[in-house]
């Protein structure tokens, strides 16, 4: 589902706003590209320059280069375009659902690190969308407003300012609407529904565990229901009433139907490469226009797959 203003750009091509021929210069001794630039170009002041660096409007020998100090040497060829004309690269293991001044709603496939620390350099939801924003604006940002763990996939949303990343963090509880998970889970759930509650708490190994003692850590609930089941495995409708770290992992294993492929949290069988868990559903009133916004994504056919023989619904 799609919805808002700014349609999502086309990824992996280029696209030009207007098209006005560019202009060459031979460079006829050493130097800094910045400087070669503003004595060609002058009149044009400092700021416009390094404008035209930052959105890539600058070629060397037709490389673009956006670094100030870009060495030259004599005989390279610098082209500067009016136009600005940038490529979108392509997104890894992420789909724009929906995008506008305020937000961005993706949908994350398993296996894709929502954020990462500073000292690693691996590919991130968080990353690829800041590059993305910054294809308008080299100082455009995007903000975390919740996580989802690397094995799991589905809906989650960035703010596109602090403002924003503010509002809604404070008011997260009223804002978000509806959170659902579909959980692949190990076993035959027998009870058809029921509701899980406990206190949340981390080890020094960073493994979340619950507590059944009042206020011994963070509150978590969670309501579950059970959509489909069989003798190895049963798909759960799961949907959060606040949003721990590891809730649903920990809560599952806490009723004996760990999340299928989830060692850390005590299953034992592994029927495909990634956790059995998705993000299906999530429902918030937007933070500028109150407008409210709902975005479903489909149940993996992995997990589907798990009940081939009994008929489909």
């Amino acid at each position: 589902m799609r919805n808002g203003n700014k349609p999502p750009r086309p990824h992996g091509g280029a696209f030009n706003r207007s098209q006005t021929p560019p202009k060459t210069f031979k460079v006829t001794e050493s130097g800094e590209l910045l400087l070669f630039l503003l004595d060609k170009l002058a009149p044009q002041g400092r700021n416009s320059v390094k404008s035209l660096l930052a959105h890539g409007q600058v070629s060397v020998d037709d490389r673009v280069e956006k670094l100030y100090n870009h060495p030259l040497r004599a005989g390279q060829i610098v082209t500067v375009r009016k136009d600005r004309t940038t490529v979108a690269p392509p997104l890894v293991g992420l789909r724009i659902l929906h995008e506008d001044d305020a937000i961005i709603v993706v949908n994350k496939d398993a296996g894709l690190l929502s954020i990462a620390t500073d000292k690693e350099t691996e590919l991130t939801a968080y990353r690829q969308l800041t590059a993305h924003v910054r294809l308008d604006n080299p100082t455009n940002r995007i903000f975390v407003l919740h996580r989802l763990d690397r094995e799991t996939s589905g809906v989650m949303m960035f703010a596109k300012s602090e403002k924003v990343q503010q509002k809604m963090q404070e008011g997260w509880k009223d804002i978000v609407k509806e959170r659902m998970y579909v959980a692949l889970v190990e076993g035959m759930v027998k009870k058809t529904q029921g509701t899980i509650t406990s206190w949340l708490k981390e080890t020094s190994t960073l493994k979340m565990y619950s507590s059944f003692t009042p206020n011994d850590g963070q509150h978590a609930v969670t309501h579950y229901k059970v959509i489909r089941a069989s003798r190895n495995y049963s798909l759960l409708e799961v949907h959060l009433e606040t949003g721990r770290k590891n809730q649903i992992r920990v809560h599952m294993q806490d009723i004996g139907h760990p999340v299928a492929n989830d060692k850390k949290y005590g299953a034992k069988t592994k029927p495909f490469s990634r956790l059995g868990l998705h993000a299906r559903v999530l429902a918030f009133e937007h933070p500028t226009t109150g407008k409210l916004m709902r975005f479903e994504t489909d149940v993996p056919k992995q997990f589907l797959s798990q009940f081939k023989e009994e008929p489909t619904s």
